[in-house]
């Protein structure tokens, strides 16, 4: 049976000035999850957010909270943000030399455990540790910043993850992040993802609400299920 379709506006694109009242907006609106985009500077060019603001976050609302590592040395900071409320943790295959021992760390934190793939990251990077994963989140733009426009190489690499998942017997979450909107949501769907990353195409719109009905209209239609 196919996972639910979910949807995770990410805070990047929020109004930080107004952050507890976005998120509460997002919440309103039928969001099913709230990504933290949390980077340093190091790996991608460019510096958000620690875990005080998850902590802020965790505050205001009920929601799932999907904070998405994009530093290096992340097994330094599982732990401060699974306590600071973050429900799941992604950490990059390509900065974690010893990725089985930090997912272990993640799990122990009292969070889901995630690994988060580059586009140019081969499925290999992760073949060995899938069964330690509650999620793969695979990037469709180069991290580092909001609005960028959908690889879609990507969508092969989907539909071979979840085949990948398949053949293990393995009901593995698999979330994308970057250029989704309503025209490349159902690309994705369609190859095997369920969750999926909104900035720019949530928080970027007038009705919050119409913006997250659009996008899980094009994902559940693209599997054919149209309730």
């Amino acid at each position: 049976m196919p996972l639910p379709i979910r949807i995770a506006p990410s805070i990047l694109s929020a109004d930080f000035g107004r952050l507890a009242e976005e998120v509460r907006a997002v919440e309103a609106a039928g969001a099913d999850v709230v990504h933290v985009d949390v980077m340093d500077g190091r790996f991608v060019p460019n510096i958000t957010i620690g875990p005080m603001v998850v902590e802020a976050v965790r505050r205001v609302t009920k929601l799932p909270i999907d904070a998405h590592l994009m530093i290096v040395e992340p097994e330094r900071y599982v732990e401060a943000f699974a306590k600071a409320g973050a429900d799941l943790v992604s950490v990059h295959a390509e900065v974690s030399p010893h990725l089985h021992r930090t997912l272990q760390a993640i799990r122990a934190a009292g969070a889901r455990p995630a690994v988060a793939l580059n586009p140019s990251t081969p499925l290999s990077a992760v073949e060995w540790v899938l069964g330690d994963c509650e999620m793969v989140l695979l990037m469709t733009v180069n991290p580092g910043f909001g609005g960028q426009r959908y690889v879609e190489a990507c969508t092969q690499k989907i539909r071979r993850l979840r085949e990948m998942a398949d053949a293990r017997g393995q009901a593995l979450e698999i979330e994308v992040d970057g250029g989704i909107k309503a025209d490349t949501v159902g690309e994705a769907a369609g190859a095997g993802a369920n969750v999926f990353v909104a900035g720019t195409a949530v928080f970027g719109a007038k009705d919050y609400a119409a913006a997250i009905s659009t996008l899980r209209h094009h994902a559940r239609e693209s599997r054919g299920v149209l309730v």
